[in-house]
């Protein structure tokens, strides 16, 4: 069968990639399309949520505790590995016209999934699903295996003016 679902890997060290896949998470979800979002490392409750499980989405997210990985120590990287496979395993056996992989660059980087899974649930996903990806730094096989590719650039954050992340903007 022939591949109708596209990649979107939304990378870089600029805001705007959660937001971007978030953004189509709605689009699709406005035009009857079942949505299904995995959060890697992410545990607060972040704006967009409650609304697009509102308008439907399947919403997978989640991580042992609410350190930074760099912050955990064995047990608790062992714990959050554990979550997001589960969670990606779960996310995998729904029915999704999008399945939005959010921050799958930074759970490969830091190797808070298992890579081979991962590699699947993009790679071998059903033909016509849509899915995305987004990434602080994309891995080669992503760059590769995407047909919209979108580098997402820092030109200027008010966060370099120690101006905190606000609820509703950036989170």
């Amino acid at each position: 069968m022939e591949r109708t679902g596209l990649l979107h890997l939304y990378y870089g060290d600029g805001k705007g990639k959660t937001t971007a896949a978030m953004g189509l998470a709605l689009r699709a979800l406005g035009s009857g399309k079942k949505v299904v979002v995995l959060q890697f490392l992410k545990g607060g409750q972040s704006g967009e949520i409650p609304l697009l499980e509102q308008l439907g989405a399947k919403i997978y997210r989640g991580k042992a505790g609410q350190k930074f990985v760099f912050q955990m120590n064995e047990a608790e990287k062992a714990a959050t590995r554990d979550l997001q496979n589960r969670n990606l395993a779960a996310a995998m056996t729904e029915d999704a016209d999008l399945l939005v992989l959010d921050e799958a660059g930074s759970a490969w980087e830091l190797d808070m999934v298992d890579k081979a899974l991962l590699q699947k649930a993009v790679l071998a996903r059903p033909a016509a699903q849509e899915c995305v990806l987004t990434a602080h730094a994309a891995p080669q096989w992503m760059l590769d295996a995407a047909d919209y590719v979108t580098e997402m650039k820092c030109c200027r954050h008010p966060y370099q003016r120690g101006i905190a992340a606000r609820k509703g903007i950036e989170y």
